[in-house]
């Protein structure tokens, strides 16, 4: 029997979740921009609403090109909008243009890639909970690391949803001591 951190369930879209991405680290500019985007989406939903509707939001995104969004204006919110293979919520869309834009700034200067994985010295860092209920919601690092995106420009980027972000982008290993994933990518 495979033991996973209990939150991914009995649902095969969470398991697959949780088996192959959440917590593998990511070193991609792109592909972590993506990632926090798809979290500030998540923000008062269940991550299983966002999953069934990543295709569609690279869809709708452009595959979630920064550099193609950060040009995008009303017309594009108004379209997206009227999308319901998406979460049609206009502050969000909106935010999305705004962190693209922010995105292209934290790249040029230092590498978004950089900027993030800083905050652990290039590795992840190895948490050891024993039950959910050990994990937190967020932590002086996650509203640390919201704060500074917030200064650079990002929006939906609160400390919860950067918790969030961090573990499932592996910069924070929050696998529990007795899943199987843990033991296969950590030696802590």
């Amino acid at each position: 029997m495979v033991i996973r951190c209990g939150w991914a369930g009995d649902d095969p879209i969470y398991q697959a979740y949780h088996d192959t991405e959440w917590g593998v680290p990511e070193y991609d500019s792109r592909a972590l921009w993506e990632k926090l985007i798809l979290d500030g989406f998540q923000a008062g939903l269940s991550w299983i609403t966002i999953l069934r509707k990543r295709d569609n939001f690279r869809a709708a995104f452009a595959d979630f090109d920064p550099n193609i969004v950060a040009g995008w204006g009303e017309p594009e919110i108004l379209r997206l909008l009227d999308n319901p293979g998406i979460i049609r919520h206009r502050g969000k869309i909106a935010a999305t243009i705004t962190n693209a834009q922010a995105w292209q700034r934290i790249e040029q200067e230092q590498g978004f890639d950089n900027f993030l994985w800083r905050y652990v010295d290039g590795k992840p860092l190895v948490n050891h909970w024993v039950t959910l209920a050990d994990v937190p919601a967020q932590t002086p690092l996650s509203q640390q690391v919201s704060k500074d995106l917030k200064k650079a420009g990002f929006k939906f980027c609160g400390p919860t949803i950067v918790y969030a972000f961090m573990q499932a982008c592996g910069l924070i290993d929050d696998h529990l001591v007795t899943c199987h994933c843990r033991t296969s990518r950590t030696s802590g």
